[in-house]
């Protein structure tokens, strides 16, 4: 079967099994598994920090080559909690990744991130490195203090005029950014948390598709500010910790991982997650791969980087396959 040439991606699949976690520090994990129960497994971490799995998550693996197990982290999607930002760090979230492998039965797997899901990749194989096959990293974000400067401050370089309607719609000239931010969706009451919100995700997304209209921030439904809020709350509580990566950071704790094949894959023109963060996770992996990829973002489902990590995803798998 091969991929969907429109988007690259293979039809719709449904789970086979979807449940949750055993609740633990007030929170229930969703997870779902789809594709071949005998096949290759692999755990694929979504992005955010606050994002969640969707649809077309799934379609990114091939159906009869590929166990595939998807979940949403700690206060994400469709898992439930008490107190998304209470009992909730790295640290939670690689013990969850765990339990759910141990739950699952699975002895080691494939891991496959993009962008938080990356560097949360990274930082699971470094934790369990006997537990991991191989990785496939895409467009990661290493969370480094740079890194911040770049997305909230530095990036006004590429788009200027989204960046003016971002800090206009803050009102806060005077002040770092990323702290009016933060700060603001973590205490302020909900109206300008919301307003924070909206103008953050405008600016995300200005950066991610690379294309700016100024226009007034929408007015979501009730239910969408609320998704909104608890998205970009749970990022604002990350971020405050610098993702709560090790104090010398994520790329201290890679180079071991070389003792299993990782694909790194960045677009060349990522806003968002600059490809310097992928060239040095490179230099730190002896033996990984390195994809630049020409003409895409930061976007997965961008048709060059689709391209490229649905046949990166499936090199490894057919690699893994062969292997027995």
């Amino acid at each position: 079967m091969s991929a969907n040439t429109f988007q690259d991606l293979y039809p719709a699949i449904e789970p086979y099994q979807h449940g949750f976690l055993p609740e633990k520090d007030g929170h229930s994990v969703y997870f779902e598994q789809c594709g071949n129960p005998a096949g290759v497994p692999v755990v694929f971490l979504h992005g955010g920090p606050g994002s969640g799995c969707g649809p077309r998550h799934r379609q990114l693996f091939h159906p009869s080559h590929v166990r595939a197990i998807l979940f949403d982290q700690r206060g994400c999607g469709r898992s439930l909690a008490k107190q998304a930002l209470a009992a909730n760090t790295t640290e939670h979230l690689i013990d969850d990744i765990e339990r759910l492998r141990t739950q699952l039965h699975i002895d080691r797997w494939l891991v496959v991130g993009g962008s938080w899901g990356a560097g949360l990749g990274l930082a699971y194989a470094s934790a369990h490195p006997q537990r991991c096959m191989g990785a496939v990293i895409r467009g990661v974000f290493l969370s480094r203090p740079a890194d911040l400067q770049w997305f909230f401050e530095d990036a006004k370089q590429c788009m200027p005029d989204a960046w003016a309607a971002f800090n206009r719609h803050l009102n806060t000239p005077d002040a770092p950014l990323s702290q009016v931010l933060c700060d603001g969706l973590l205490h302020a009451d909900e109206g300008k948390a919301l307003s924070m919100a909206l103008a953050w995700q405008a600016w995300e997304i200005a950066l991610t598709n690379r294309h700016f209209q100024d226009s007034p921030l929408p007015k979501p439904s009730a239910q969408e500010a609320t998704a909104l809020l608890a998205k970009y709350r749970l990022q604002s509580h990350y971020l405050q910790h610098l993702c709560f990566f090790p104090e010398d950071g994520l790329l201290s704790h890679v180079s071991h991982l070389c003792n299993m094949p990782v694909s790194l894959l960045h677009g060349r023109l990522d806003w968002i997650c600059r490809p310097e963060a992928a060239w040095a996770v490179h230099q730190a992996i002896a033996g990984s791969r390195m994809h630049m990829i020409d003409n895409a973002g930061h976007n997965p489902f961008e048709s060059p980087m689709t391209a490229t990590l649905v046949r990166e995803i499936n090199t490894m798998v057919d690699q893994l396959r062969a292997k027995g």
